[in-house]
């Protein structure tokens, strides 16, 4: 197939934080765009693999394609992530105040949860539209290439590896959930949600 290089992004995120150092940031901005190099690197070579040696065992496709959706999952996430980073924190107001509290018990418990699978997930939470039930639900993944919920729509995303807060916090990951919601964008997770709910529309 042809392959047009993804590009890393900009974010405006990537600066000094309240309760997120501007180190953290920008290591962690090398770290995504070297998802996007190695998903360019990798698809490249998916063009000239040898497709006749394919086996569940051990083969080079299948070794490309398991990294590829590692690769790529890393890139769709810290873009995500990125992207509702830099807000003034708060609560959440318009579609996403109202489908957080018809779906969940009431949004401080939705927090509750989400924090606490925060401190539950290896790698990442998010907070999803799933299209097939048309509601918000929380998904843990423990690595970039699992999230497990097909045809669902991520709006928010918490990136819990330790490279997120390591030079910050430690081992004092609840500290940095904190500040990750004191920086929180919401209008950014309203437009998320309002682009999930036209796809939802329009599939009807």
């Amino acid at each position: 197939m042809a392959w047009k290089d993804l590009t890393p992004k900009t974010f405006a995120s990537i600066r000094e934080l309240n309760g997120i150092s501007q180190r953290t940031q920008e290591e962690h901005y090398e770290l995504y765009k070297a998802y996007v190099a190695k998903t360019n690197e990798i698809q490249k070579k998916l063009d000239s693999v040898d497709r006749t040696t394919a086996n569940q065992i051990f083969s080079d496709l299948r070794s490309l394609r398991v990294d590829l959706s590692f690769a790529y999952g890393g890139v769709k996430n810290h873009e995500l992530y990125f992207s509702h980073l830099g807000g003034n924190g708060g609560a959440p107001a318009g579609k996403t105040l109202e489908l957080i509290n018809r779906d969940f018990p009431s949004y401080d418990a939705w927090l509750a949860d989400f924090k606490a699978s925060g401190l539950a997930a290896r790698g990442w939470v998010w907070l999803a539209f799933d299209h097939d039930t048309a509601t918000l639900t929380t998904v843990v993944g423990d690595a970039q290439n699992t999230f497990p919920m097909w045809n669902a729509t991520p709006i928010l995303a918490l990136d819990v590896y330790e490279h997120a807060y390591w030079f910050d916090y430690g081992r004092l990951r609840a500290k940095y959930i904190e500040a990750f919601f004191a920086n929180l964008d919401w209008s950014v997770v309203e437009q998320n949600l309002v682009r999930a709910l036209a796809m939802q529309a329009a599939a009807k």
